[in-house]
């Protein structure tokens, strides 16, 4: 068929992700300049302003996850195969995760990071603050996994138990699919639910429009961080380890899986650039979400009851920062533990691999989740947890980074699976 498309039409949107990253690139120089001048009450402010932004997003984020896990399973009772798309996306999920995780794993050999300087370990015992986030390890794996399975309906959104969530978002779904068939009253409410879906995004895509000036407050809130010497350590070569495998999986191997896969994966990271801006300053893949699911629908052109299944549905389990630096800092944390029990040979990590790729699936993403998470990891094999103590305040930076990676990972996954859904239909 003739494409019969203009030219002046077809140029329109790249003028305008040119002219938007123009805008978030002034708001990115801006905030970095502003918060680098030191005068306190201008960095109050600009806390202020991101603080307030970040909680909006939380504010639609919960019932956007809720919302799109909800209608997108219900949409089972119009024929469409989640089972099969759930199928591609966790297969999808495993496989970049545990690549995050052997690049890891090859850096930390390349690199070896060695002891970490002992005076170090001592003023972690002295500062107060790090002794308090080590003090809220959860006491087990197994009690991070039955937090997920909710006891009530209620507790899971008053806590932002993200989760459990999916998990009660899924059921009612499927229900709905399944009584759909022969209830007009579940149809109606499967209509409603879709209406109210359809109002939180227009309330998202007003957020998204004034998205610089979150901008300008989270990178004049980084830049005063810096400037007061937070962003600082004494172990450079773990940095490097993690920090280098982020840089690698961001900007090599999830661009290679998508040309694997059909895709151009710059192409999407330029589309998505929204999303990956907000999840770098909030470092919240959850609270990300709404920016990530409307950018998807808005730039890459997904369909949106794909986007609105796949990406709630990653940004739960699809956690590929988080795999790395949890192996990265256990690897790291046992090796500087004389207590430790686990012996750190080479099939010894790649056992750790497969379980930092396991407890990433399902990793709570809200700030600082992978480090509680490894936290309690390395309370179970009597690792000095000290260790996590030094790392803490370079773990703004990793976090940022991290969770970038994880939503750009999130990106991928919808943008493979929406070909293949494209291509199958067209078949």
């Amino acid at each position: 068929m003739e494409n019969t498309q203009s030219p002046t039409a077809s140029a329109r949107p790249k003028r305008m992700n040119l002219k938007q990253f123009a805008v978030w690139t002034a708001a990115l120089v801006v905030g970095a300049a502003l918060g680098s001048i030191g005068y306190a009450p201008l960095d109050r402010f600009m806390d202020f302003v991101a603080s307030a932004y970040t909680r909006l997003f939380k504010f639609v984020a919960i019932p956007t996850v809720a919302l799109a896990i909800l209608t997108a399973m219900a949409s089972l009772g119009e024929g469409r195969a989640m089972g099969r798309i759930f199928a591609k996306t966790l297969s999808l999920t495993v496989l970049t995760s545990f690549i995050a995780a052997l690049v890891g794993l090859g850096l930390y050999l390349l690199v070896a990071p060695g002891a970490i300087d002992a005076a170090a370990i001592e003023a972690v015992a002295g500062d107060a603050d790090a002794m308090s986030q080590i003090s809220r390890a959860p006491e087990t794996v197994y009690g991070h996994v039955l937090n997920a399975i909710p006891d009530n309906l209620v507790n899971p959104f008053l806590t932002g138990n993200v989760l459990s969530i999916v998990l009660i978002s899924a059921a009612v779904g499927v229900a709905i699919a399944i009584l759909g068939r022969k209830s007009d009253n579940v149809k109606a409410l499967h209509k409603a639910l879709c209406g109210l879906q359809e109002v939180f995004f227009g309330m998202i895509k007003g957020l998204i429009w004034a998205l610089p000036a979150g901008i300008v407050a989270f990178a004049a809130q980084l830049a005063a961080q810096v400037s007061a010497g937070v962003v600082v350590g004494s172990i450079g070569k773990y940095v490097l380890v993690v920090l280098g495998g982020n840089v690698l999986q961001f900007f090599v191997v999830l661009p290679l899986v998508c040309a694997f896969k059909g895709v151009n994966g710059y192409r999407v990271m330029r589309q998505m650039a929204p999303a990956l801006l907000m999840a770098l300053f909030t470092k919240s893949s959850a609270a990300t979400l709404p920016v990530t699911v409307a950018t998807a629908e808005q730039n890459m052109k997904a369909k949106p009851w794909v986007a609105r299944f796949i990406l709630p549905l990653c940004c739960t389990i699809n956690m590929n920062g988080c795999a790395a630096f949890i192996l990265v800092t256990s690897l790291f944390t046992m090796q500087n533990s004389p207590d430790c029990t686990v012996a750190l040979t080479l099939p010894a990590m790649l056992v750790w691999c497969v379980i930092a790729v396991l407890c990433a699936i399902g990793n709570a993403g809200v700030p600082m989740g992978c480090y509680f998470l490894t936290l309690s990891l390395m309370a179970g094999v009597g690792g000095n947890l000290m260790i996590l103590g030094v790392i803490l305040p370079i773990y703004t930076i990793i976090d940022m980074v991290e969770t970038a990676e994880n939503v750009w990972s999130d990106c991928c996954i919808c943008a493979i699976v929406d070909k293949d859904l494209r291509g199958a239909e067209a078949a």
